[in-house]
């Protein structure tokens, strides 16, 4: 990963330091937690492990579940992104089932691609499969937020968030169904090709209702 910032500016040596500290500490976790199981390993295994202080772990993970999910940020904005970022004539349903498309094709980890033993890390874990859940539920909530904003909805407006419930469900499932089809040992090719049928099948089903929500004029 490129030490830049999202506005492309290169990071100073501090932010750099940081950057591979946190990542030093995720990575040393995520070997842990395969190595010995989640339940198994605690904050204070880790900090000794990367050879960092237990409130260095605190600091940069306050929820233990984040050192394995560390991608919250990107996951649980990357649907109201998707509607905010979509060009002009296109709708909500439109950006949201190309967003699946093109993540499904990229093996992408928010579409719930990972490696095996990673997925039977998170699926047999209950306190990783009830923070996945919040994520889900959060990314919702972010979307049904977009969802206003985009169509000026005027408050207490139910529709935007019946409209990021259909949608979210969609990207929920699918990344159920590929944590499950991993865990099965499918291969990532059988899979993504699996998930791009029901991609497009699932947002025919919502076309009806929802493809003329939310254009973009």
């Amino acid at each position: 990963m490129s030490a830049r910032t999202a506005d492309t500016r290169p990071l100073g040596l501090r932010e750099r330091k940081k950057q591979q500290t946190r990542q030093h500490i995720s990575d040393t976790a995520t070997l842990l937690f395969l190595e010995r199981g989640y339940d198994h390993v605690t904050i204070a295994d880790i900090a000794v492990a990367a050879d960092v202080a237990k409130m260095t772990v605190t600091n940069y993970f306050p929820r233990k579940e984040d050192l394995v999910l560390d991608v919250r940020d990107v996951f649980v904005t990357s649907l109201a992104r998707s509607v905010g970022e979509r060009p002009r004539g296109a709708s909500a349903l439109t950006a949201l089932r190309d967003a699946a498309l093109a993540a499904v094709a990229a093996k992408d980890a928010t579409a719930g691609f990972s490696g095996p033993e990673f997925a039977r890390l998170i699926t047999g874990s209950p306190a990783l499969v009830a923070r996945l859940r919040e994520f889900h539920d959060e990314r919702e909530r972010l979307l049904a937020e977009a969802l206003a904003v985009e169509t000026s909805a005027a408050p207490g407006d139910f529709t935007p968030r019946i409209a990021a419930a259909l949608f979210a469900g969609v990207h929920r499932a699918l990344f159920e169904e590929a944590l499950r089809r991993i865990v099965a040992g499918e291969s990532d090719d059988v899979i993504a090709a699996a998930l791009t049928g029901y991609v497009v099948e699932a947002f025919a089903t919502l076309e009806p209702a929802l493809g003329d929500y939310a254009i973009r004029g």
